[in-house]
């Protein structure tokens, strides 16, 4: 099938399957002590990020030769050739220090920009059983089922999944409307389960990277969600990481609380 004559549909059920063996490669590696070497900022990578971004490359790649391809395992100057008018952006293991510690809070991350805006979108957590997904024409699902963002209004009592850095200052002033819950090392996964309700929201810091939000950013959106700026502006993706600034996410009903905490911790 030519790339650009392919549905969002027809791209998302391409990306859910290579999410799926993707993982299936992980869990291979998974508690087996694999092998690790270190990138820049000291940032680990295992012969399992390795393997399942092959997999995902020559899986989606092969199908959708015309579209581009950004990856983390990528060198800079390889993401910063791919501006084509669809882009795959993939992360094969969000959250690798969780995979290396055996803790089962890693995912698989893919998702198709159009435009620079993503269209399509799948999270796979193998180790859980949890499958995230959602196209820009249609519902945000978990394993098949309809999800969406909690109920919390900006009296309740929310609860927030946040960076160690933040999560004292967070409980000290707002401990009393606030449950300040360790973040999810999975920042993908974080997002996730702010889509499903499970979390309220959550403070992401800066220099976050494409990857690590491409798919989450649309699943939260469509299922009725918000990640934002503490301005209020959406991600823009193909950014140097250095313009990213603190962001937040939660229901569209507590964007404006989330983005006075956020605004809070950096005065």
């Amino acid at each position: 099938m030519d790339g650009f004559s392919a549905s969002l549909a027809d791209d998302l059920n391409l990306l859910r399957e290579a999410a799926f063996r993707a993982g299936e490669i992980a869990m291979g590696y998974f508690r087996r002590d694999p092998q690790v070497w270190y990138k820049h900022g000291n940032s680990p990578v295992s012969e399992a990020d390795y393997a399942a971004d092959r997999c995902l490359e020559e899986r989606l790649g092969g199908a959708r030769p015309d579209y581009g391809w950004v990856s983390e395992e990528m060198s800079a100057p390889e993401r910063a050739g791919e501006a084509r008018h669809r882009v795959f952006v993939v992360d094969p293991i969000d959250g690798t220090r969780a995979f290396l510690r055996g803790e089962d809070v890693w995912c698989v991350s893919v998702a198709v920009l159009e435009a620079g805006v993503p269209v399509a979108g799948v999270i796979h957590v193998p180790a859980r059983g949890e499958t995230f997904e959602a196209t820009a024409d249609g519902p945000a699902l978990l394993n098949g089922a309809p999800c969406a963002v909690g109920d919390a209004t900006p009296a309740s009592r929310m609860r927030l999944s946040l960076p160690d850095s933040m999560r004292k200052k967070v409980a000290d002033a707002e401990g009393r409307t606030v449950d300040a819950l360790p973040a999810i090392p999975s920042l993908a996964y974080r997002l996730a389960l702010v889509a499903c309700g499970r979390l309220d929201g959550t403070i992401v810091r800066p220099r976050a990277n494409d990857w690590d939000v491409a798919a989450a950013d649309l699943i939260l959106d469509r299922a009725g969600g918000r990640f934002e700026d503490v301005e209020g502006r959406r991600w823009r993706y193909g950014e140097d990481t250095a313009a990213h600034a603190v962001m937040i996410a939660g229901p569209l009903g507590l964007a404006p609380r989330l983005r006075d905490i956020a605004r809070s911790l950096a005065a």
